[in-house]
């Protein structure tokens, strides 16, 4: 109907309506509607402007999962399948991976003796800071390939550190290692740092870093991406939701787009149904503020009774 609109000062109705095919009445009722919508209609308009901001906000890279958790959080109760129809008429989609070949960055050093694996494929923590996984990928630009080391926490998915480099060596590594045990608590000396078997980690500089902070190291096997599917699926989120989107002429502009997208939008803002669509943050500040409260209670009379005699 809109290309009717657009031509008919041109061609007259009549004539366009023929060649379409469209019957005078079906034209004449939707220019009714549309100068009179029904308050259904009303509603879908005041509600696609709604997930056209959530689309947007999100870089354009949310689906209709991730749109309707944001209308629930934001206290707007709707159906999916509403979602999934307004968005799908308006041409709203969300990012999905596209094949492409996946080179291997893992280079073990036959010299070098492996940590055993403590996580065995299970990437679930009690609480922050008890198993971080770590990798290192590579990120295409103008001045050509270079390297984005990550390390991420189990418990909540919020990546605690990175760095980029021209070099995929241990200063890589341990940079984005120095970054984690900055910005986090490791004085408890119970986090498992879980990474392939790649040369830089398996290091002699790598263990004794972790060692003198009280980290215990693991490692999966090589070549085997099960085995560190935490930090898979990381990097393939970050490739397909901006990596294989844009194209930068340098390093320096390629590091400020992964800092906006890491700091800015992952770990703050990216809702994740794993977390019951909270972001990472949220996710942390929720399990803190329930902690706190737990801490709060007063023992209950059967704590506070005297313990029983040991025969």
């Amino acid at each position: 109907m809109k290309a009717v609109e657009a031509l008919k000062d041109r061609f007259g109705i009549a004539p366009i309506l023929k060649v379409l095919g469209v019957a005078a009445s079906t034209y004449y009722g939707w220019l009714a509607q549309q100068r009179d919508p029904s308050q259904r209609r009303r509603a879908d308009a005041e509600l696609l402007e709604q997930i056209r901001e959530i689309h947007d906000r999100s870089g354009a890279t949310y689906g209709v999962p991730r749109v309707h958790a944001t209308l629930r959080r934001r206290g707007r109760h709707v159906s999916r399948k509403r979602v999934e129809r307004l968005m799908r008429e308006h041409g709203l989609q969300g990012t999905f991976l596209r094949k492409r070949w996946r080179v291997a960055s893992t280079r073990p050093n036959p010299r070098h003796t492996p940590a055993p694996d403590l996580v065995n494929r299970d990437f679930t923590a009690a609480a922050p800071d008890r198993l971080w996984a770590a990798d290192a990928t590579r990120i295409p630009c103008g001045e050509g390939v270079f390297w984005l080391a990550a390390v991420r926490d189990a418990f909540s998915n919020r990546i605690v550190g990175w760095r980029c480099s021209d070099r995929c060596d241990t200063d890589l590594i341990l940079g984005a290692l120095e970054y984690a045990v900055w910005t986090r608590n490791v004085a408890s000396g119970q986090i498992i740092h879980h990474s392939d078997r790649g040369s830089n980690y398996t290091s002699l500089r790598f263990g004794q870093r972790l060692e003198d902070h009280g980290i215990l190291a693991s490692m999966g096997s090589v070549g085997d991406s099960y085995d560190n599917a935490l930090m898979e699926n990381f990097f393939s989120t970050l490739k397909t939701e901006l990596i294989y989107r844009k194209s930068w002429r340098s390093r320096e502009e390629a590091e400020n787009e992964l800092f906006a997208y890491i700091d800015g939008w992952y770990n703050t803002e990216r809702i994740q149904a794993r977390l019951g669509w909270l972001s990472p943050d949220e996710y942390e500040t929720t399990w803190r503020d329930q902690e706190r409260i737990m801490d709060d209670q007063p023992a209950s009379p059967a704590d506070e009774a005297d313990p029983a005699p040991v025969s």
